[in-house]
């Protein structure tokens, strides 16, 4: 792989969702139509772009990756302003990679969001909670109140809730649902 750009992007994605559910990480990279020792060496290349004393900066790597964003927007959190900047994946048509950023440029938040105007799952049951089928907001508007834990890694996110009276624990990598422990299940 010579040229670092989305499709490279998508595969160090898939890296990490691979840990929860391999059997869909490995379909997506073969519609990618890369190879396990590909996805290697984008990670690879990823990680060193990410750890590189010379680095841009997040938010500058971002662009030179994936080009300049699809939408970018100013947005308000609590008393905080931010740029909001989309970016489509052709992994995920219905998603796009958000990348929130401070006006000095630090990036906050990256993950994945339901596009603007595309129809989001109905999430009433813990079984309309498939792996790839819901983001973290879509999951927190459907089952409020929620509440965020600690994730395991960098990348990922977790929520609490009750669904049907039932204690709840879902699971995110880059905002991508990827599994839900259920209580008593």
């Amino acid at each position: 792989m010579t040229f670092f750009g989305p499709a490279a992007f998508q595969l160090v994605l898939l890296r990490r969702m691979s840990d929860f559910q391999p059997e869909l990480a490995d379909e997506a990279r073969r519609r990618l139509g890369a190879s396990l020792a590909d996805q290697r060496e984008a990670n690879k290349h990823w990680q060193a772009m990410v750890r590189s004393p010379r680095s841009r900066g997040a938010l500058a790597r971002y662009r030179s990756v994936l080009g300049p964003a699809e939408s970018a927007e100013r947005r308000t959190i609590g008393d905080l302003e931010c740029e909001a900047l989309l970016w489509p994946l052709p992994l995920w048509p219905d998603l796009r990679f958000e990348v929130l950023a401070a006006p000095d440029g630090a990036v906050w938040n990256e993950w994945l969001v339901r596009a603007p105007g595309a129809r989001g799952p109905v999430l009433e049951t813990p079984d309309d909670l498939r792996p790839w089928s819901a983001t973290v907001d879509e999951v927190a508007r459907a089952f409020a109140p929620v509440r965020p834990m600690e994730g395991t890694a960098p990348t990922r996110w977790r929520l609490a809730f009750a669904a049907r009276g039932r204690p709840c624990v879902a699971e995110f990598t880059y905002g991508l649902l990827q599994r839900v422990a259920v209580e008593g299940a």
